[in-house]
């Protein structure tokens, strides 16, 4: 049942945004920081007319107080999906928890975790259902 969810969920959407992951990774190859690859994604969803926010701010619940702190999406698309941007030599599980957590603090279904960083573009769709 989940893997029915996760290949309908935003179909669409994240087919948009993996194809433009898997441009900026042709052009740009790995070793960049971070900040780098977000700066050339920011363009091609200016370009392609993606709504976005960048560095998005979310606050986290707790027992009917909002926390002190709080966390910062790398990108929230189309107010649906929140993208989690690496440049690691490999995904590593706590960047998954990562991103998860994200998603149930947010209460956004959809994450995808990409890493730029490897010889191909790896990336990760992340359902949460709460």
């Amino acid at each position: 049942m989940a893997s029915l969810i996760e290949d309908l969920l935003f179909k669409e959407e994240c087919y948009k945004i993996i194809g433009l992951s898997m441009k900026v990774h042709s052009k740009l190859g790995k070793g960049f920081k971070e900040v780098v690859y977000k700066d050339a994604l920011e363009i091609e969803f200016i370009n392609n007319q993606i709504p976005y926010e960048r560095e998005k701010f979310f606050t986290i619940p707790y027992e009917d107080v909002i926390l002190r702190h709080y966390f910062i999406a790398d990108f929230s698309v189309y107010d649906s999906i929140i993208i989690e941007v690496k440049a690691a030599s490999m995904i590593h599980p706590d960047n998954f928890r990562q991103t998860l957590n994200y998603l149930k603090a947010s209460h956004i279904k959809l994450g995808i975790l990409i890493n730029f960083g490897e010889n191909k573009l790896k990336f990760q769709r992340i359902v949460c259902s709460y």
